[in-house]
């Protein structure tokens, strides 16, 4: 109990000036539980609204990809440039060192892999994302699949379910199959069903006409980094991403298997954080290299 000696009177009150109630920096969420707010905060600087997300979760359906085969060598040393790390729980626990105190996007989905039809995909317990202290839970949704949009819908709202319960934020991400037109109209549906479902995330990829995916989203998009482009065109995609809206960006191969990632990932947090220019980006990256 508090020490009852010397006790002081209150007299700063404040009287007269209005509450300093601030208006939250993450899209959408003003009027969720502090807790989510709280994980939220983590994965988006609150000075910016922004987000630098390094994923590398593709092992769960890929294997040992290139700039995978030894995360503890090319992902851990990358760790202290990204502002939240995307991956699996048992690259977590095995790999990726508690002292990092980053914030955590676990991949909660897995099922089936590139030898077999993708996305049928079920959900871990969320009790294990609680123990790992995770600060959001990724689902996988695939619109437009005849085959398995109803059962990753079902997971993105059991998990939302989950998530609400808990505190815990979940990002929708757009999968996108063969049959898939990669255009606004489509981009636009996927990222909606996702926020319309309760995501509080929405990971897609950029596109033309990328602004009215984002305007019409009630929830912040980061763009996935997607195929391995060259050093320059990447920095122009997340450029391009966050002049049209985009609250960041969650790249995995234009990270890992670039010439050089440390400097990569630096210049894209230059680019998403810092307002530079691709060619001032690129820049910098030649600079680190």
């Amino acid at each position: 109990m508090a020490d009852l000696d010397d006790l002081r009177e209150g007299n700063n009150f404040g009287l007269g000036i209005a509450s300093g109630e601030q208006p939250f920096h993450v899209k959408g969420a003003s009027h969720l539980l502090w807790g989510m707010k709280d994980r939220l905060s983590r994965i988006f600087n609150p000075s910016t609204g922004r987000t630098v997300m390094l994923a590398f979760d593709h092992g769960f359906i890929m294997g040992p990809t290139s700039g995978l085969e030894r995360i503890d060598l090319t992902i851990v040393p990358l760790i202290e440039y990204a502002d939240c790390l995307m991956c699996t729980r048992g690259i977590l626990q095995s790999l990726i060192p508690p002292s990092t105190n980053k914030p955590i996007c676990l991949r909660a989905d897995a099922g089936t892999s590139i030898l077999t039809e993708l996305n049928d995909n079920v959900l871990i317990d969320v009790e294990d994302a609680i123990r790992l202290n995770v600060s959001a839970m990724a689902i996988m949704l695939s619109i437009g699949d005849p085959s398995y949009e109803a059962k990753t819908v079902a997971n993105l709202y059991r998990a939302v379910d989950l998530g609400s319960r808990y505190g815990i934020p979940v990002m929708g991400v757009t999968a996108v199959g063969k049959q898939m037109a990669r255009d606004a109209r489509y981009f636009g549906l996927a990222s909606r069903i996702c926020a319309e479902n309760g995501a509080n995330i929405v990971k897609t990829y950029y596109c033309e006409g990328f602004d009215k995916v984002v305007a019409a989203c009630p929830v912040p998009v980061v763009i996935a980094g997607g195929k391995k482009l060259p050093e320059k065109e990447a920095l122009e995609l997340c450029y391009q991403a966050i002049n049209d809206g985009a609250s960041g960006v969650d790249m995995g191969r234009n990270v890992f298997q670039s010439v050089a990632p440390a400097a990569m990932i630096q210049a894209i947090h230059g680019v998403v954080h810092d307002g530079l220019t691709p060619d001032q980006g690129y820049e910098l990256f030649n600079d680190l290299a």
